[in-house]
């Protein structure tokens, strides 16, 4: 039906008006589709194809409690005064009815799946508003490359507030200007070399799947200035397809350092998206992680879990002395 009243508004150059609480993610319905338009058009992934999105959501850390629904459902409400608030309350309150229900009704938030890792109320407070990371910063780094369906992504993590950072990110592009795209290999080759020019990288790990001959290469030309080197004889090679047990335990520590608080970011749509699309993959070892759905890129978190790898081993390791320089770094 959306599809035929968007054919004829645009037969009379009209316009049209669709109104509903909060989706529920993972449905594919209309409210989803449109929400993910949007969200493309922000994120620069697709074309503005000039369509207002006008959302009014309670914040995500809003407590199911009285006190701060009758502060909260007014304002979310808006001109809808028929809506009685106490009675809403009361609904709320009853246990029978899941919480996540009611945060779509009543506060309009979409909620995560119940199969996604992470929620907006686990990400949206690790940010720190105004971070920037500047030249010289020391950091670790993690990659995790594409080549034509799924997205390549480097993320760093300065190591002196755990911050993390895009440092670049390759997509293939929604509609016509996909067909037939491949990343540009030389294009995230230069932005690695740019990586260790511009900050003192201490750590890089990056997983081999169909970048073999440039991991190769990078762990030539940096792995003997790097303090923390992944396993084996390659200083940067993480292979992912290795070992399940090891993804498995990687994830799961990644997933404590965020829910702990540990880990933060400086608000990045683009890893906040690929964050969002983690769902859980439970095997013999514990948690592991995967796609929510096929379309939805993750490839960022990817990348962000091997940057934290490497933070984790640099300081379970200890101090790491410059010959150079003659510094002792404590972590």
């Amino acid at each position: 039906m959306y599809q035929t009243i968007d054919g004829n508004a645009t037969k009379k150059n009209n316009r049209y008006l669709a109104i509903t609480n909060a989706f529920q993610p993972g449905e594919n319905s209309v409210a989803e589709q449109m929400r993910d338009a949007w969200q493309k058009i922000q994120d620069g992934r697709a074309a503005d194809v000039a369509f207002l999105y006008d959302s009014i959501e309670a914040h995500v850390l809003t407590p199911l409690t009285p006190d701060a629904l009758r502060l909260v459902l007014p304002r979310i409400r808006g001109d809808a005064v028929w809506l009685p608030i106490e009675t809403i309350i009361q609904s709320v309150l009853d246990t029978t009815m899941a919480p996540s229900r009611s945060r779509r009704m009543w506060l309009n938030q979409v909620v995560a799946e119940e199969d996604a890792l992470f929620g907006p109320e686990n990400w949206v407070p690790l940010e720190k508003p105004g971070a920037v990371l500047a030249p010289d910063d020391a950091i670790v780094a993690g990659f995790d490359g594409g080549l034509r369906d799924d997205a390549t992504g480097l993320v760093a993590i300065r190591i002196s507030d755990g911050a993390a950072f895009v440092l670049g990110l390759w997509e293939r592009p929604d509609g016509p200007a996909g067909d037939g795209w491949e990343v540009n290999r030389d294009v995230v080759d230069s932005a690695v070399h740019d990586m260790f020019r511009l900050y003192d990288v201490k750590g890089f790990y990056a997983d081999v799947a169909l970048w073999e001959s440039h991991v190769s290469e990078w762990a030539q030309t940096y792995g003997d200035r790097l303090a923390v080197r992944s396993d084996g004889r390659n200083s940067v090679a993480w292979d992912m397809r290795q070992s399940l047990k090891r993804v498995t335990l990687a994830n799961e520590r990644l997933v404590r350092a965020i829910l702990d608080g540990r880990l933060h970011h400086d608000g990045d749509a683009r890893l906040r998206r690929h964050v969002l699309n983690v769902g859980r993959r439970t095997n013999w070892h514990g948690v592991s992680f995967g796609k929510l759905h096929n379309s939805r890129k993750i490839d960022l978190y990817a990348a962000l879990l091997l940057a934290h790898e490497a933070l984790r081993d640099l300081r379970s390791r200890g101090a790491q002395t410059t010959a150079r320089a003659g510094v002792g770094y404590f972590l």
